[in-house]
């Protein structure tokens, strides 16, 4: 899990050289105003509000005007404004924009006062910082936000930490200090930090102004830290700073009553604050598709516009003569003094570009502005729903479901590629040591394992599912004087002191026997710990310098000489112990590929092979494995270790090569001591839900770091792979190697395709690869070769991979297919993979919370992804599928009703249908229905969608949002549009009636002919559908009552007068039976004789709640992707 975070700094030449004070931080301990008069450092006010008071309209209003849509609303209220172009009021005109500006400001203005509700808070906190000059070492309250760099400050047991400090002295006499990451990276564990021993001892009064800190840079590294410290005085020393000896904001101080550091980084420039950038913005593929037909929509209305601007263009050419006094054109002005000037008229061809930029105005709502604010409110239901779920909710950790990004809630529904991590993910990543392998023999018999008894042990780990070999405490307890007796006990030795494992004692109900609560970050390193204390080697005590274990009832003290932890390059961690005896030990433990590299394997050949053998039997039982190997130090190699460890240590530049190099040079010529077999037992259901994920046509993908062995295993045991799959294996130790074994297996792809025609009958394919091969295959441009033979293979199955090549397949994946992909994981390592991939979801899981913070959506166990795919993606895509498409259909139907209504009116752009009506049509008429139905309608029932995998397909194939049915869905709008207009104006052609009249009933029409076309497609009827319905066609009534009521608009009392005759109630009746009869028409021929799976599956339902029986299951469609 461990990444190497100096890696950058890892090639430079400079390594050795002390950084000047300007290329470092330069930080006086206890003097913040000399640390800060030549360079004012960052203060410790934090801002997480992206708002003040004056830049909040500004600022809010570019970021929403980023939306082109906004734009173009924007350019049509402007040119509104314009005498010439004048169609609707001026109010009028900016009501629409302002609205949805109006309501998506306040809902900014509202998150962002909770912000800077929550910074004010933050701010006001109170810590204890040292008092400058104080002679009796003072510590004043002061407000976190007047915190400065070099401020000295004293935290006390369960309180947060104001700034990233150094540690100075603590509680504890031995400088340990124990924190809890949780609100830095969700980490539930404590970890140990340690003041310095030459700080410890000095009181902190005394320090300031005598010692001084040369640190790196502000950066985003929480698990990287590199400076010196430096004390002035009679001998002036450098002493060097890691990771370990700095506390970052956002940690809580635990176990320990008191601590003392000094500030290095606050504000902003703290890591916590540089890592609060959040995850990058993603958006969602049915929202891209919708440009196209949004330029679709734009095309045909700048068709309708040129045909109105040239049609007016014809009439003015035919009737110039008559301008003079005609009505809308008034072409002479009278009323001047000389009678001859133009008045309102500036020619044709100007006419003609008025005359199309007043259509454009007239007919706006072809681009549909609130389309935009209605996906928002349906995502923000939808994950109303998906957070509610019972079925997504882990009792197990007390997790809900979270929604953590709105914009890709129906990308869910169409995803065909899912990249999943092994452990923690399919695996419960709670580790139970099994087996272990010492000095050759196998101690791996079941039949001999039993329950650790309790018995008059003292020391009792809290949680310990460790079954003991009895041939081992037989071993350990009366074989010590023999070989295989020693050898048993160094092993278990080096599992009890090579590990970061931090020790509470807790009071348990027996006052006789102390419970261990092992707090560690890797739950490997709890399991091995463990295991050796069911054995009788029992770690109890840990500090900055040496370790307290009791081996079989014997306390013995063991110094902590040196230590070099895991990193991703080596693979391995090791611990150099002072021993009881006054010899000096070197323990490593690590990944068997890094260890056979550095064992002696001329000291002992026969039980190199006995262990290279039962490791490769314990992973192919699915076991994880470590290797464990030791070396005796001559004091010699000690001390040529300890100069070299110091000198690299206090480097500020590459320290991390230079460690890495004094770790390789002393780790070499080990004695093989072991392997250890762990494991980590799949989650409840995975098997159920792999096979399920494979019936609706999706491919997994699984990204592991563990071996080849262990992946298959663990592939065979969750149903991934199969007996009657064909493995294609590529496992390369050289670029020549990989072309080969990539060439031949394309030829065996080709092959197999040639021989099986049938699709049925294909023999499936499962492609295993390891992180050396990908190496070489994305270093020398064969990822087209890999992608070949991956895309026709079922399965693909990629161990020893590192995170960053993690996220490489996705892009391989992404770059080369149309795939919806989805990424699941649960640590650090998967955060790339997870950002990379269409779809991110974390597992809120064991390694913390790294992946939750970085992901679209998260969950507390793999087997939701299955209701979370299959049941909720489904229903996301169907709904909002259709409602973007009712919403182009719904606007354009208004639209060609106001464009039939121009051609019979001398294309002078007059509208019948009233202004406002106009505003409130897609605001207030018709858009509660649409919401509704798209949060809460089903076209199908949660059993059916997960008795029949197969019905995800669909969304798969864009089923419910394609250019043909958007084409429907127009031809449609023409049709619907034809007979609302035509209908009345043939029956009142020949009448007195006057327009406003007439136009009262096109909107009545119009409005009740689009919500009768959504409640014929709705599937399930509820109370809030049926009020939103048929309430919005009597709000729609009301309010066209209410604009014909009042004095100072035009068409007053205009509904009034038509509502009385049975004619309008007639005409009403006709336009709905002869707009919705190609709909019904053409819905009745497609659901019974042409039905999709989606429609065979709902009549299945139908018959099912009617008859209440059980149908046999039918075999669904598939469709092979092309």
């Amino acid at each position: 899990m461990a990444e190497d975070h100096h890696g950058s700094s890892r090639h430079m030449s400079a390594s050795q050289k002390e950084l000047g004070d300007e290329d470092a931080r330069v930080v006086r301990v206890g003097d913040a105003e000399r640390t800060n008069e030549r360079l004012e450092f960052a203060g410790n006010a934090v801002r997480t509000a992206k708002y003040s008071p004056l830049t909040f309209l500004p600022r809010n209003l570019f970021e929403q005007f980023h939306r082109l849509a906004y734009v173009y609303f924007l350019v049509i209220a402007v040119l509104n404004q314009l005498p010439q172009l004048a169609v609707f009021g001026r109010g009028a005109s900016v009501m629409p924009l302002a609205f949805v500006l109006i309501v998506t400001a306040v809902k900014d203005a509202y998150e962002d006062w909770r912000r800077h509700r929550s910074d004010r808070a933050e701010n006001s906190r109170l810590a204890a910082v040292l008092s400058p000059g104080a002679g009796g070492g003072e510590f004043a309250p002061t407000e976190w936000n007047r915190v400065r760099v070099g401020d000295v400050v004293r935290v006390a047991s369960d309180e947060s930490l104001p700034a990233d400090m150094v540690l100075l002295a603590t509680s504890d006499p031995t400088g340990v200090a124990y924190v809890q990451t949780l609100n830095l990276d969700g980490e539930s564990n404590l970890k140990t930090r340690y003041a310095k021993q030459e700080t410890l001892t000095t009181p902190p009064e005394q320090l300031a102004g005598a010692a001084v800190i040369r640190c790196e840079r502000p950066n985003r590294n929480i698990y990287g830290f590199t400076a010196n410290l430096e004390l002035e005085g009679g001998e002036s020393r450098r002493i060097p700073l890691g990771p370990s000896n700095i506390v970052l904001r956002g940690c809580e101080l635990k176990n320990t009553a008191w601590a003392v550091g000094v500030v290095v980084y606050a504000g902003r420039e703290t890591k916590a604050m540089l890592n609060n950038a959040g995850a990058p913005s993603k958006r969602s593929r049915l929202e891209t598709q919708m440009n196209r037909e949004t330029l679709f929509l734009s095309a045909i209305l700048v068709a309708l516009c040129s045909v109105v601007a040239a049609l007016s263009g014809v009439w003015l050419r035919n009737h110039e003569h008559d301008l003079e006094l005609a009505q809308f054109f008034h072409k002479k002005d009278y009323v001047s003094d000389d009678g001859n000037g133009n008045y309102n008229y500036y020619g044709i061809a100007a006419q003609i570009v008025f005359a199309f930029l007043m259509a454009v105005i007239v007919f706006q709502i072809m681009i549909p502005i609130s389309l935009y604010i209605s996906m928002e409110l349906v995502r923000l239901g939808q994950a109303y729903f998906m957070i509610r779920d019972t079925n997504l909710y882990d009792a197990s950790s007390d997790t809900r479901f979270q929604c953590r990004s709105l914009n890709i809630n129906e990308d869910l529904g169409q995803v065909r590629c899912v990249f999943s991590d092994k452990t923690g993910t399919l695996t419960q990543n709670k580790m139970e040591f099994r087996c272990a392998s010492i000095e050759g023999v196998d101690y791996s018999d079941i039949a001999r394992q039993q329950p650790v008894g309790e018995g008059d042990r003292i020391w009792v780990p809290k949680k310990m599912p460790v079954s003991v070999d009895r041939e081992i405490v037989e071993l350990l307890r009366n074989g010590g004087e023999t070989e295989q007796g020693r050898h048993a006990r160094e092993f278990f030795l080096a599992l009890a002191t090579c590990n970061t494992i931090v020790p509470l004692i807790l009071d348990g109900p027996d006052p006789k026997r102390k419970i261990i609560d092992y707090q560690g970050e890797s739950p490997d390193e709890q399991a091995l710990v463990s295991a050796a204390a069911a054995y009788g080697f029992v770690l109890v005590e840990r500090t900055s310098g040496h370790i307290v274990i009791d081996v079989l009832g014997e306390k013995q003290r063991f110094d902590v000489l040196g230590l070099h932890e895991f990193d991703s390059d080596r693979k391995r961690m090791s611990v150099i112990i002072g021993c009881p005896d006054k010899t000096v030990k070197l323990f490593v433990k690590g990944a068997d590929n890094s260890m056979f590299g550095v064992i002696d394997k001329t000291m002992n050949p026969d039980v190199v092979r006995a262990t290279e053998k039962h490791l490769h039997a314990y992973s192919s039982l699915g076991l994880r494995t470590l290797v464990i190997g030791m070396r005796e130090l001559s004091q010699e190699e000690f001390q040529e270790w300890q100069m070299a460890y110091e000198k690299a240590s206090t480097a500020l530049l590459g320290r991390g090569g230079l460690l890495r190099g004094v770790a390789a040079n002393i780790e070499r010529n080990l004695r093989l001591l072991g392997a250890s077999g762990i494991e980590d037992k799949l989650q409840d259901g995975v098997p159920e839900a792999i096979e399920k994920l494979r019936q609706a046509g999706i491919k997994v993908w699984v990204l592991t770091g563990d071996k080849q062995e262990t992946a298959i295993s663990i592939g065979f045991s969750c149903k991934l792979l199969t007996r009657e799959m064909t493995q294609i294996v590529i496992n390369s130790n050289s670029r020549d190697s990989c072309r080969k074994s990539l060439d031949d297996a394309i030829s065996m792809v080709n092959k197999l395709r040639s021989l099986s025609t049938d699709s049925q009958a294909r023999v499936p394919l499962a492609l295993v690869i390891d992180g050396n091969s990908l190496v070489y295959i994305f270093d020398t441009d064969h990822e087209d070769k890999l992608f070949e033979v991956a895309i026709a293979c079922d399965v693909v199955l990629c161990c020893r991979v590192a995170p960053l090549q993690k996220a490489g397949i996705v892009d391989l994946i992404k770059k080369r297919t149309s795939d919806m992909t989805l990424a699941i994981g649960d640590g650090a390592n998967d955060v790339s993979m997870i950002q990379m991939a269409d779809v991110g979801i974390g597992i809120s899981g064991q390694e913390g919370r790294q992946a939750v913070m970085a992901s679209d959506f998260a969950m507390g166990q793999f087997r939701f992804l299955v209701p979370l795919l299959l049941v909720h993606g489904h229903w996301n895509y169907q709904r909002m599928g259709y409602m973007i498409l009712y919403n182009f259909y719904r606007n354009a139907t208004f639209v060609f009703v106001l464009f039939w209504y121009v051609l019979h009116t001398g294309f002078t752009l007059t509208t019948a249908i009233t202004e406002w009506s106009s505003v409130l049509y897609s605001v207030i008429y018709t858009a509660v229905p649409t919401i509704v139905v798209a949060i809460l309608d089903k076209d199908l029932g949660r059993r059916t969608l997960l008795k029949y995998p197969q019905l995800y397909g669909a969304g798969q194939r864009e089923e419910s949002y394609n250019l043909r049915l958007f084409i429907f869905f127009m031809i449609d709008s023409i049709w619907q549009s034809l007979a609302v207009f035509f209908i009345p104006y043939l029956a009142y052609r020949k009448s007195t009636i006057d327009s406003a009249s007439l136009g009262d009933l096109w909107t009545l029409a119009v409005v009740i002919l689009v919500n009768i076309h959504l409640a014929m497609d709705v599937i399930r009827w509820n109370w809030i559908t049926h009020a939103a319905i048929w309430g919005s066609i009597v709000a729609t009534l009301i309010c066209v009552m209410v604009i014909d009521s009042i004095p100072i608009l035009p068409g007053f009392w205009a509904i009034y007068k038509v509502m009385g005759t049975g004619l309008f109630w007639a005409l009403l009746l006709a336009v709905i039976v002869v707009g919705m009869v190609p709909h019904f028409v053409a819905k009745a021929i497609r659901e019974h004789f042409l039905p999709n799976d989606i429609q065979i599956a709902r009549e299945m339902e139908k018959s099912q709640d009617s008859h209440d029986v059980t149908h046999p299951e039918v075999q669904m469609n598939t469709m092979a992707r092309a």
